[in-house]
């Protein structure tokens, strides 16, 4: 009987120190994908700035510029046009990183703890 007592106060330690490790796991990736999440989420900002502050700043300068050379509604358009693929890429890089961020579950600990759980399960057998 003794020899059973010190097993199930092994085995509460293990579990125990089983537990912390799984839940400082899984704080750690979801550290990491709440990076990714954030970055992807600013570049999102920058995309929409760059492309509001581009339409607004540059484009009057450029198309007078481009206006020397072609009719203004010509110059107009050329200088919508490069900006908003300009947005439109660091909309693509923004997403990117938003996508690599989801989904929002620490994949890798729950299965790690579904491991644990199994090979607890298979020892409790024998």
């Amino acid at each position: 009987m003794n020899d059973t007592h010190k097993l199930v106060n092994d085995l509460s330690e293990q579990v125990s120190r089983l537990v912390k490790d799984e839940f400082r796991l899984a704080r750690m990736e979801l550290a990491e994908k709440g990076k990714h999440a954030g970055f992807g989420a600013g570049l999102f900002g920058a995309a929409g700035t760059v492309a509001f502050l581009g339409g607004g700043a540059l484009v009057a300068a450029v198309v007078l510029l481009l206006a020397l050379v072609m009719p203004g509604w010509a110059a107009a358009a050329i200088v919508a046009g490069a900006l908003f693929v300009v947005a439109a890429v660091l909309g693509l890089i923004g997403k990117n990183q938003v996508k690599r961020a989801t989904p929002l579950v620490p994949q890798e600990t729950i299965a790690s703890v579904k491991a644990d759980i199994d090979t607890v399960k298979e020892r409790a057998r024998r």
